[in-house]
């Protein structure tokens, strides 16, 4: 896909999000598929491997919650993968200050070479287990966001995130279309770990049939010290 092409798709899907993209941020976008397209040739980065899929499950699907993202705040996303949501974020948000977090290092050595070949700032990828850093105090209860796309069951999810968060600051949990029995199992973990729902979005990425809920989760007390429990310990015993 020329970037012509790619400019007038994104463009118009964008809009449909009450989004406005300049000139700058569609060449980033393009340039952050083109190096996706390539590394996965590599390494298994995406499933999504199609142009106007990664437009519409990666980046348009990322920046729904772009709304919810405040002048200046501090954002880490968990599981991060291939960047999603945080780099389409920061891609919108040039005061953003973003962590990207993951377990595996071939993922954070692709993000690196997308953060200097597009030139952000404020943006740092980690590797690392969310139960490590979030013992870690430099990390623990740091900032305003937390997010995370598609990455555990809530129950167990909310043991990575929440511990991150600030008093006052929120988790915005990316899911698919079913989660009743999520929330259901989470109610235990959300009042040990000082979590609160606040709402749920249902939406339909544009232009298709794709479900999508955001949950946000507001942090409404501190985490107790002893979460998060050692790596591995939340999925295999959920609060």
């Amino acid at each position: 896909m020329e970037l012509e092409e790619f400019s007038n798709n994104i463009n118009k899907k964008m809009n449909l999000i009450n989004i406005t993209v300049n000139e700058n941020e569609i060449n980033n976008f393009y340039n952050y598929m083109r190096m996706l397209l390539d590394w996965n040739e590599k390494i298994n980065l995406t499933a999504i491997t199609d142009e106007k899929e990664i437009i519409l499950k990666h980046f348009i699907d990322s920046v729904t919650i772009n709304k919810y993202i405040k002048k200046n705040c501090k954002l880490i996303d968990i599981g991060t993968g291939a960047g999603f949501p945080g780099v389409p974020l920061k891609i919108l948000n040039d005061d953003l200050s973003v962590v990207l977090l993951d377990s595996l290092n071939k993922r954070i050595n692709f993000l690196k070479e997308v953060i200097a070949f597009l030139k952000l700032e404020k943006i740092t990828p980690i590797h690392d287990r969310a139960e490590e850093l979030g013992s870690k105090k430099e990390y623990r209860e740091q900032f305003d966001i937390a997010t995370s796309r598609a990455v555990a069951p809530l129950n167990y999810l909310l043991e990575y995130m929440l511990p991150f968060v600030k008093v006052g600051g929120y988790c915005i949990c990316m899911k698919g279309g079913n989660i009743e029995t999520e929330i259901n199992e989470s109610k235990e973990a959300l009042r040990k770990l000082g979590g609160k729902i606040e709402k749920i979005d249902y939406i339909n990425l544009p232009e298709s049939e794709i479900e999508r809920n955001i949950i946000i989760i507001k942090k409404i007390k501190n985490t107790p010290e002893k979460y998060p429990r050692k790596a591995g310990i939340p999925k295999k015993s959920p609060l």
